[in-house]
């Protein structure tokens, strides 16, 4: 590796990233005050509105493995600044709209710009010293649970005091800003895999699988768990991904090596990324509601969005504390002590739920322990991966891995969504999600942060030169990875 390249402003570089990544985190957050009005701002029913997140979701599933592919074959920082451009007119597009199909469009192209975070943290092993990549990458990679925590309460503050084109013409800016600063800030390295053919079989197997899949978990709830549409999607994703799999082997320059994925290593740590997305988004999905439920219920806060967010934002805060301190960690001890110390902490921050849940100060302070496990596990998953793969697949694999992530969150919404909307009491003539609901919900959370620890105790650690066990990356152990 070129030492010019990784001596290239890495600290302008760092910060262009994780900047890149708050800024996509917050696209997702975006529409999130708006959730309840969306029917009435776009003049259509509450099934069609409730497409303008999911589109998001789908899109940036199938995008952010092809945007990790060609940023391998073409160019990291050139795939950056792509991503870029849909994420700009997608805001536009959104800032503009005045009924649903437009804003389902912008909602769609800005999922396109979702593939930011895998390519800069691969971009981070070409760019940034040695001593400093461990927590380079934890930065970098907690970006989008720290866009997340920051972005909910200050969307809800626009929203509640300004018109709500506000919050997507201020995303269209920020969107420039971010494209501003990677072509001023990020170096052109080369591309590790150029010259290679791309995949479009591939990558059309994936996304359509993805999209099957995705969809049944997402709208299962609504369209019913045995229904002939979600029971023939979950048919179709097995079959449509079990031929993409057959696909991805045989083929000389696949989208996804799928031997390399094969690695104990790499499985272990994209299975152990399943479930800390789950375990992430339960408490995402509890902890608002709990905050702004009537205190007539007995169990609800009565906040408002905006309270609820700032409640909230102290989780986004500990994220960016305490994502150097895991990179720290990742070099003393390895990613993997990192990434179970991770998901133990996001345990015990369940655990804690258990017994706060009836206080917002209580909730406060379990967003932020949350928020730190959830800070130390993104931080080492990169980590683990970068060391265990060759230079030539790192955008594609950090791609794979965030995939991952993703569909960890949309099975943890689906399982808690439909936890929630089976445990109900009813009070005035409307259902609420009871306190038992709440609970088991927790408790669910705390299960799969276990089996994540569990799951991350089994990956197998790199032998040093000298016989000792250390997972850390390094230019040695991923020369070693790469020849393995």
């Amino acid at each position: 590796m070129d030492t010019s390249q990784r001596s290239a402003h890495p600290s302008g570089v760092v910060a262009t990233l994780a900047f890149a990544g708050t800024v996509a985190a917050v696209m997702q957050t975006l529409v999130t005050p708006l959730i309840a009005e969306l029917p009435q701002i776009l003049h259509t029913t509450p099934s069609n509105a409730a497409w303008v997140i999911t589109v998001t979701l789908l899109v940036s599933a199938v995008c952010v493995p092809v945007s990790g592919r060609l940023g391998d074959m073409v160019g990291k920082r050139r795939m950056l600044l792509v991503c870029s451009v849909p994420l700009v007119a997608g805001s536009v597009v959104c800032a503009l709209a005045s009924s649903v199909v437009p804003m389902i469009v912008g909602r769609g192209l800005q999922g396109m710009g979702m593939g930011m975070v895998p390519l800069g943290i691969a971009l981070l092993r070409d760019v940034v010293p040695a001593e400093k990549l461990s927590s380079s990458i934890a930065l970098v990679s907690a970006s989008m649970g720290i866009g997340g925590g920051l972005g909910l309460p200050i969307a809800a503050a626009v929203a509640q005091y300004a018109d709500w084109r506000v919050l997507f013409w201020g995303a269209a800016v920020l969107a420039l800003v971010v494209s501003a600063l990677i072509w001023f800030l990020v170096p052109d390295v080369p591309a590790t895999a150029r010259g290679q053919r791309f995949d479009l079989p591939g990558a059309l197997g994936l996304g359509v699988g993805l999209v099957c899949l995705l969809l049944a978990v997402s709208k299962g709830a609504d369209w019913g768990w045995a229904s002939g549409t979600t029971i023939g999607l979950f048919t179709a994703a097995v079959v449509v991904l079990a031929g993409w799999g057959f696909w991805e082997v045989r083929t000389k320059d696949p989208l996804v090596d799928l031997r390399t994925t094969a690695r104990p290593r790499v499985l272990f740590t994209n299975l152990a990324s399943v479930f800390v997305g789950f375990g992430m988004y339960a408490s995402m999905l509890i902890v608002p509601q709990l905050l702004q439920f009537p205190k007539a219920t007995g169990y609800g806060l009565g906040q408002s969005m905006l309270a609820a967010g700032l409640w909230m934002a102290p989780g986004g805060i500990m994220m960016m504390i305490v994502s150097p301190f895991g990179g720290k960690l990742t070099n003393a001890r390895g990613p993997k002590f990192t990434l179970i110390s991770g998901v133990l902490v996001i345990a015990a921050g369940y655990g804690l739920s258990l017994a706060l849940m009836g206080s917002a100060w209580g909730l406060m302070l379990v967003t932020m322990v949350t928020s730190s496990g959830v800070g130390l596990a993104y931080g080492a998953m990169p980590a683990l991966i970068m060391s265990s793969i060759p230079p030539a697949e790192t955008a594609a694999a950090n791609g794979f891995n965030t995939l991952m992530r993703s569909l960890g969150t949309s099975i943890g919404a689906a399982v808690i969504g439909t936890v929630l909307s089976q445990m109900t009491t009813t009070m005035g003539g409307h259902a609420f999600a009871s306190e038992s609901g709440f609970r088991t919900g927790l408790l669910i959370g705390l299960g799969v942060a276990l089996i994540a620890a569990a799951i991350a105790a089994v990956i197998p650690a790199v032998r040093g030169a000298a016989g000792s066990e250390r997972d850390a990356p390094s230019p040695e152990r991923e020369a070693v990875a790469a020849e393995g």
